[in-house]
């Protein structure tokens, strides 16, 4: 019985010992298991680091660039804007010369300028108006017949057209010139509508200073005006909503270049106005065609002797003008 007991605790204790051996065994190996997994989780880490750094310094470097981009826009705006002021400048200075009769500043003639072409033609114009009027009036006093009269009337009535035609090129070259009268007295100038006269005034001047004209002449004169006012005042109207228009373009918060405002905006909001602007040349030639549709009506209304006088009518009404201005610039002015 000694016997078996001592073979029992040998043989547990060289289980032990052999469990004891395994443990030391087996216990560096864990050791190092998990320093190396430290190590491939630091090394994961560090990975993520860079890449996020080289993420971070690439978008620091496209918002170096679009801010480089954008200031160089900003210049590229000033640059465009500077030069549109001289160009602005350039056209004042040629209009005050074309008000004055004077030449820019280098002595050199401003000839190509579209103002004052037009302005030479017209006064051409005139002349040639003025010829054509004195042999209506020379052919009514001398009672020339029917045929001879129509021929005359029909060569104004040509000539009127023509003076349409200019005032068109004329407003592709500077609207503001035609609009506002500049090449008319300024006697002339404060009875004009759209760069001419009211189609319903010169008919009831017409009406008033032809007679005896019927009772369907009358009438259908009295349409025609009619007709010709409601016309005027869509225009009128059309012209107010663009002024509106255009106030509510430029009056805006930004201050352009001189202040804190965006130069781009400032750009975008001048092209706008530009763009609104160009409908100032609809407005001229829709008055115009209005006056010359006027005159044909009348044509159709009247015979060939009270369509001559209605056209010397409308001759010494504008000549009265331009003698009642000549005389208010004659007369000693008191200060």
């Amino acid at each position: 019985m000694v016997d078996n007991s001592q073979e029992t605790e040998d043989t547990s204790t060289d289980i032990d010992i052999d469990d004891k051996n395994q443990v030391v065994q087996h216990g560096p190996l864990l050791v190092v298991d998990s320093k190396d997994q430290s190590k491939t989780k630091v090394k994961a880490e560090d990975q993520k680091t860079l890449r996020r750094l080289v993420q971070n310094r690439e978008a620091a470097r496209k918002s170096r660039l679009r801010k480089k981009a954008y200031v160089q826009q900003l210049e590229n705006s000033r640059l465009r804007l500077a030069h549109l002021e001289q160009e602005l400048q350039r056209v004042r200075q040629q209009s005050v010369c074309i008000a004055t009769g004077i030449t820019g500043d280098h002595g050199h003639s401003v000839v190509g300028n579209g103002a004052l072409a037009f302005d030479m033609d017209y006064a051409r114009w005139v002349d040639e108006h003025q010829r054509l009027i004195n042999d209506l009036r020379s052919a009514i006093n001398s009672h020339n017949s029917d045929n001879e009269l129509h021929l005359i009337v029909d060569s104004v009535m040509a000539h009127y057209d023509q003076l349409f035609r200019l005032k068109s090129i004329g407003a592709k070259a500077d609207v503001f010139h035609i609009l506002s009268g500049m090449w008319k007295t300024p006697a002339e100038r404060c009875f004009m509508w759209f760069g001419g006269f009211r189609s319903s005034e010169l008919l009831k001047i017409i009406r008033n200073h032809l007679e005896p004209l019927s009772d369907q002449q009358l009438m259908s004169i009295y349409n025609l005006q009619q007709s010709c006012q409601q016309a005027e005042d869509a225009l009128s109207q059309g012209m107010e909503a663009l002024q509106q228009s255009l106030s509510e373009t430029i009056s805006t918060t930004s201050l352009g270049p001189t202040g804190s405002g965006n130069v781009a905006e400032y750009m975008g909001q001048m092209a706008i106005a530009m763009a609104k602007l160009a409908t100032l040349e609809t407005f001229v030639h829709q008055a115009d065609l209005l006056r010359q549709q006027t005159l044909q009506q009348l044509q159709r209304i009247l015979t060939t002797l009270q369509v001559a006088r209605a056209l010397l009518v409308i001759n010494d009404y504008i000549s009265r003008l331009r003698a009642l201005n000549s005389l208010w610039l004659a007369c000693p002015k008191e200060y």
